[in-house]
């Protein structure tokens, strides 16, 4: 186990390194600069604010720096945002989007699970058409139209919701089942496949030969086995959220963190486009080995080793 946590650990570390090297060089890869866009600035003054953030200095050694600084945890100052720096936008931002992210999660997980696992029990049933049907309309419809879709209901034609910011839990209503339309329908056809495929092995067999109940089968044995496929998704999944949420706090005007990385682009931000990439990759490198972690807790059969092939 603690072999196993090493390696993913040194991994990760890897991972983590090649995504910065790779975003570094690709942004300054662009033509232009965070200061070419404004206007009328004397060549002098510009030359002066380079100077002042080492813009000027060899590619190399912005590298080296920058790299130096997040041995620090230093994710740099902010180019346009005049006296802040990436860890502040970061650590004001980040809770907004964190808790619209885990609302979704958790609408996900509630709705997907339950309608998986009655569509598996009621196979070739309506109760199975019906939440296929609409399981395939969520994974096909993209999460902007389904935005839009919501809006024009329930803020335009009905009144009930708000269309946009951020101030309260009546706010969250509409980003949140925005967000969690996708992961929802994918988790319910994911618990459907999956349960159906364990109710057909020997062992649930066995156990309704033995004449235990319906439900005892069901939780005890059937969903504890058939959440495994399931819990591999949710971490890439609570992930994509976080960071998928970049499109959805821009249609519904929310002040979270995906808003400043999309500004951070328009504006070429170096530090914040970076230092928010940095984030969210360790956010879903470390998401990833939380899943496989709990992997044993759900299965006992499964070990954890750090040896090639085991």
């Amino acid at each position: 186990m603690l072999r196993y946590m090493l390696i993913r650990i040194f991994n990760s570390l890897l991972v983590l390194l090649a995504i910065i090297t790779i975003t570094f060089f690709l942004m300054h890869a662009i033509p232009g600069g965070p200061f070419t866009s404004e206007k009328n600035i004397p060549a002098a003054v510009l030359k002066n604010i380079e100077e002042h953030y080492r813009l000027h200095d060899p590619l190399w050694k912005q590298y080296i720096d920058y790299l130096g600084n997040l041995t620090h945890f230093d994710l740099g100052p902010s180019f346009k945002y005049a006296g802040r720096t990436v860890n502040d936008l970061i650590r004001e931002s980040f809770p907004v989007s964190l808790q619209l992210g885990m609302v979704s999660i958790a609408l996900s997980i509630l709705l997907g699970i339950p309608a998986g696992a009655i569509a598996a029990l009621r196979q070739n049933k309506w109760q199975d058409y019906a939440t296929m049907f609409l399981a395939t309309l969520g994974v096909s419809v993209p999460s902007f139209v389904l935005a839009t879709l919501l809006i024009y209901i329930f803020a335009i034609k009905l009144s009930l919701l708000p269309a946009a910011m951020w101030g309260g839990i009546t706010y969250m209503i509409l980003p949140a089942l925005t967000l969690a339309g996708q992961p929802t329908a994918f988790i319910a056809r994911l618990t459907r496949s999956s349960m159906l495929e364990v109710l057909a092995q020997d062992y649930i067999k066995t156990a309704r030969a033995k004449g235990l109940s319906p439900a005892l089968i069901l939780y005890r044995h059937a969903l504890k086995n058939a959440l495994i496929p399931i819990i591999t998704y949710i971490g890439p999944m609570a992930a994509g959220i976080l960071t998928g949420s970049f499109i959805i706090e821009n249609i519904f005007a929310i002040p979270g963190l995906g808003r400043h990385f999309v500004t951070s682009i328009y504006n070429r931000d170096y530090t914040v486009i970076l230092g928010v990439t940095i984030f969210y990759s360790v956010l879903i490198i470390g998401l990833n080995l939380i899943v496989d972690l709990i992997y044993p807790l759900l299965n006992p059969r499964i070990k954890l080793t750090g040896k090639q092939g085991e």
